[in-house]
C-alpha cells in the first residue's frame, strides 16, 4: 500500500489514479491527524506526502509531519511533493530523513521511476545481510579482492539493478569510471549507451550545447545541428565526472532536467523527454562547498541517493601486487614484448609508496618501468629509479615530511623535469589536469614559481 497525503482532493484522485493504473495500491489521507492516524496502524510500502496543508503556507507542518512519521514508521522510505519555489523545503526535508522530492507540476514518469527505485532499495537494505557473489556480476575491469574493494562492489550488486543516482567519492586516481561502468553492466540499462561527461572540462558558456544540444544557426559557431549528452544517453547512464568543479549557474540548468527528466535543445524551444539513469563522481567534499555556497545543496540531494565511496590505494596495498602485474601484463601486449616478472622486493617497493595519484599513479610507474629497463625481471631498483628519478637516486622519500608535503614535493620535481608541462607533469604523478590545479591551488603553486 502506498499512502498518498495531501489536503488537495484533486491532487489525492490524480495520484490515486496514477498508481492503480501503475499496479499500486493507493490509500489516502487529507490531514496530517488522519495520516498519523493511518502510520500508527499500517506500515505502508511508501508515503507520498505534500510539505503544505491548508492550516498554513510556511511548510513548517510538512516538516513536522514528516518527522512524526518517522517516529511511527522509520523504515518507510517518503517522497516529499513541493512547489519548485519551495525546493528549500524539501532540502529541509531530506535532511530530516526523506528519500526523495518532486516538484508541481510533477512528470508522471519521473515520480514512478522514483516510487520504483524507492521501493526497489527498501527491498535490497531488508537484504543487506546477503553475500553477492562477485562472479554473477560484470566487475571484469575491476581488479582486486581486499576488504575495502569487496565492500564496494557488494554495493554496486545491490544498487546497480535500481535507478538510483549514485555519487561516487574518492580520492584522483581510485577508479571512479570504473565502478560507474560496473553500475551500468549490471543494471537493466546496460545494452543503452552509457554516456561519459567530464564537467571539470568543460565551461561554463558551452555547458547547455554540449549537455543538452543544440539547432544549427542557433549561435554565430553553429554550423551543424548536434545531439546533446543527456540524448545520447536516453534509456541509458549518463556519467556526470568531477561533478564538483561545475559552474553554480550551470547547476540549475542541471537541477532542471534531473527533477523531471525534460530539457531543451538551443535554438528549439520544444521540450524533450528523455529516459537516464545519473551516476556521478566527484574528489572534492561537496559539504564543504555547499557551506561555502559553491554547490548546490537540492543538486547535492538529487544526484547523491546513494554514496559510494572508494578507497585510496594505501587503504587497499594488499591489491597492488594485483594490479601491478595485470598493468604489466597490458603493456606487454600492446607492446608486444615479453611480460616482465616482479621480485619479492619489488612489491614491497611498490607497497611502501604513498600514491596520492593512487591506481592511476601505479600503472604510470609500472608501465613507464617496464618500457624503460626493458628487463624480464623487474627489482626494487628498477622501480626506485623512476619513481625518484635523477634527484633521490638511493629511493629514500626526504625523512620528516608529512604525505601533504612529499606531494608537494613530487609535483615540484614533476615540474622541473618537465619544464613546467602541465599535461606532462600529470601524465607523470598519474592524475588529470583536472586534479594538478586542484593540488597546485592546495599548496600555492605558481607556474612561475617552481622551485621548491
Amino acid at each position: 500500500m502506498i499512502l498518498i497525503i495531501d489536503d488537495d482532493a484533486a491532487v489525492r484522485s490524480s495520484l490515486s489514479f496514477l498508481l492503480k493504473n501503475a499496479g499500486y495500491e493507493p490509500e489516502t489521507a487529507a490531514t496530517p491527524e488522519e495520516a498519523l492516524s493511518v502510520v500508527r496502524k499500517i506500515t505502508p510500502q511508501l508515503i507520498l506526502m505534500d510539505m503544505n496543508f491548508s492550516l498554513g503556507t510556511s511548510g513548517r507542518e510538512g516538516i513536522e509531519l514528516l518527522q512524526k512519521v518517522k517516529i511511527f514508521q522509520p523504515g518507510t522510505p517518503v517522497i516529499l511533493i513541493t512547489a519548485w519555489g519551495s525546493i528549500s523545503l524539501a532540502v529541509e526535508g531530506m535532511r530530516s530523513g526523506a528519500f526523495d522530492f518532486v516538484t508541481k507540476p510533477w512528470n508522471n514518469r519521473s515520480l514512478l521511476n522514483s516510487i520504483q527505485t524507492a521501493l526497489a532499495l527498501n527491498e535490497q537494505k531488508k537484504q543487506a545481510n546477503r553475500f553477492f557473489n562477485r562472479t554473477d556480476f560484470h566487475f571484469d575491469k575491476i581488479i582486486g579482492k581486499s576488504k575495502a574493494l569487496t565492500d564496494v562492489l557488494n554495493i554496486v550488486a545491490r544498487i546497480a539493478p535500481t535507478n538510483a543516482s549514485v555519487l561516487i567519492t574518492g580520492e584522483s586516481g581510485t577508479g571512479k569510471e570504473l565502478i560507474a561502468e560496473a553500475i551500468h553492466a549490471n543494471s537493466p540499462r546496460a545494452k543503452a549507451p552509457f554516456v561519459k561527461v567530464n564537467l571539470g572540462g568543460l565551461s561554463q558558456s558551452l555547458f547547455e550545447s554540449e549537455m543538452f544540444g543544440h539547432k544549427k544557426g542557433a549561435f554565430t559557431d553553429a554550423y551543424a545541428d548536434r545531439t546533446g549528452r543527456f540524448e545520447m544517453a536516453d534509456k541509458g547512464t549518463v556519467f556526470l565526472d568531477e561533478i564538483g568543479d561545475l559552474d553554480l549557474s550551470c547547476q540549475v540548468k542541471l537541477l532542471r532536467v534531473l527533477q523531471d527528466q525534460t530539457f531543451e535543445i538551443l535554438g528549439d524551444s520544444r521540450p524533450r523527454k528523455v529516459d537516464v539513469r545519473v551516476v556521478s563522481a566527484t574528489n572534492v567534499n561537496l559539504r564543504e562547498k555547499i557551506a561555502d555556497r559553491s554547490f548546490r545543496e537540492d543538486l547535492f540531494y538529487r544526484i547523491n541517493l546513494i554514496n559510494i565511496h572508494l578507497p585510496s590505494l594505501r587503504e587497499r596495498k594488499e591489491d597492488i601486487s594485483l594490479l601491478a602485474t595485470h598493468f604489466a601484463e597490458e603493456q606487454a601486449k600492446i607492446n608486444q614484448m615479453p611480460k616482465p616478472e616482479f621480485t619479492a622486493s619489488a612489491i614491497t617497493y611498490l607497497q611502501s609508496l604513498p600514491y596520492p595519484g593512487n591506481i592511476r599513479e601505479l600503472k604510470n610507474l609500472v608501465e613507464r618501468t617496464s618500457l624503460v629497463s626493458g628487463k624480464s625481471i623487474l627489482d626494487e631498483a628498477d622501480f626506485d629509479k623512476q619513481y625518484t628519478g635523477s634527484q633521490n637516486t638511493q629511493g629514500k622519500t626526504p625523512e620528516g615530511l608529512t604525505l601533504d608535503e612529499l606531494e608537494k614535493h613530487s609535483i615540484f620535481q614533476a615540474f622541473e623535469k618537465f619544464n613546467g608541462n602541465i599535461s606532462h607533469v600529470a601524465t607523470a604523478l598519474g592524475i588529470s589536469r583536472a586534479a594538478l590545479y586542484r593540488r597546485m591551488k592546495k599548496y600555492g603553486i605558481q607556474p612561475e614559481n617552481l622551485k621548491p
